[in-house]
């Protein structure tokens, strides 16, 4: 199948369980993750219609940007985690950093911000399974409470809300309870009512588990594999 006709069926499996949980499609970003493939698939996904991609790595990323910078509307995230040598990059490049862990990433993020005259949209990571081998922030931890606290002195950052990659299971039921986690963790923020932190996005779900994801709450769904097709390293 071509990648338009992939994101048609991508979108058709959305509406379904948008409808199964009760909310509106149409509040749901389809975000196409275009890490390892090159700049005409990701053309071709744009003329289907997609608008937002994420990446994972700023340097690859930065070897394609200049054959993707006439694409108007469209909006670039860093999905994958961030490296705080590479944060003044991530900020120049980006529109939104998906991926931070700390608050001294949130801080030097802000900082390079300001330095180009810019705001950037970010969400938090939240590492709901605990996994060593993942980066995200721990849930209830210190470095949380630093970074939402920390938030309303960062002028050129905006919180939006919260990013995590579940424990990977074959059978997409076992993602359910850790997107349950995170959307209960995102409530308990939102109920705070905390300067400069919005919680209007819960991004949760790739590929193989996504339609869980938005029956438990998510507003925005990470899909590579199911749009562009396999690659040759995870998702």
């Amino acid at each position: 199948m071509s990648i338009a006709e992939n994101i048609a069926r991508t979108r058709e499996r959305i509406e379904a369980a948008a409808r199964r949980s009760g909310c509106n499609s149409d509040d749901i970003t389809l975000m196409g993750v275009s890490k390892t493939f090159p700049s005409d698939r990701i053309r071709e996904a744009y003329a289907a219609g997609l608008r937002v991609f994420g990446e994972n790595r700023v340097q690859e990323f930065a070897g394609k940007v200049d054959a993707l910078r006439d694409l108007p509307g469209a909006e670039w995230h860093l999905i994958g985690h961030l490296q705080t040598n590479k944060a003044s990059k991530a900020a120049e490049l980006f529109d939104v950093v998906d991926s931070v862990d700390s608050a001294r990433m949130a801080e030097k993020l802000n900082a390079f911000a300001q330095s180009t005259g810019k705001t950037l949209s970010v969400l938090i990571e939240i590492n709901v399974g605990g996994e060593q081998a993942k980066s995200g922030v721990a849930p209830g931890s210190d470095e949380l409470e630093r970074i939402l606290q920390g938030a309303s002195q960062w002028d050129h950052l905006k919180i939006r809300g919260l990013m995590t990659v579940p424990p990977y299971t074959e059978d997409p039921e076992g993602s359910r309870p850790f997107f349950q986690q995170l959307r209960q963790i995102r409530d308990n923020i939102a109920t705070r009512k905390l300067p400069n932190v919005g919680m209007a996005i819960l991004s949760m779900g790739m590929s193989h588990d996504f339609e869980v994801a938005i029956e438990e709450g998510a507003t925005c769904v990470r899909v590579g594999t199911a749009i562009f097709g396999e690659r040759t390293k995870a998702e």
